[in-house]
């Protein structure tokens, strides 16, 4: 399910998925499929993890991130979960050929 919540993101940000909402902050974006796909990624990393241990995970990680780049912006950029949308999000079929914990392939690159 999409929803539209204009003030709750941060600078640049424009996409959020908290399980099992996607969350954009306009209407326009509902047509970026680039984007949606980005965000099921993460409705698909947060499902494997049984939701809460993604959001610790994740949570972890950019704090881990954060102290080894002494740089927050780089830190979230840097994340497996972020790592693999990113890489994937363009490709529509991604979802459907994509391995279990697909996110392991990215954490320690």
């Amino acid at each position: 399910m999409i929803l539209v919540f204009k003030h709750f993101f941060y600078k640049n940000y424009v996409g959020l998925s908290l399980w099992p909402f996607i969350i954009l902050k306009e209407n326009a974006l509902m047509a970026d499929e680039v984007l949606i796909n980005h965000e099921r990624i993460h409705l698909k990393q947060q499902q494997e993890l049984l939701i809460l241990p993604f959001y610790l995970l994740y949570v972890s990680e950019w704090l881990f991130r954060t102290v080894l780049y002494l740089d927050s912006y780089r830190a979230y950029q840097n994340i497996s979960f972020e790592r693999e949308a990113y890489a994937n999000e363009k490709d529509m079929q991604y979802l459907s050929n994509r391995k279990t914990f697909g996110f392991l392939h990215y954490l320690t690159r």
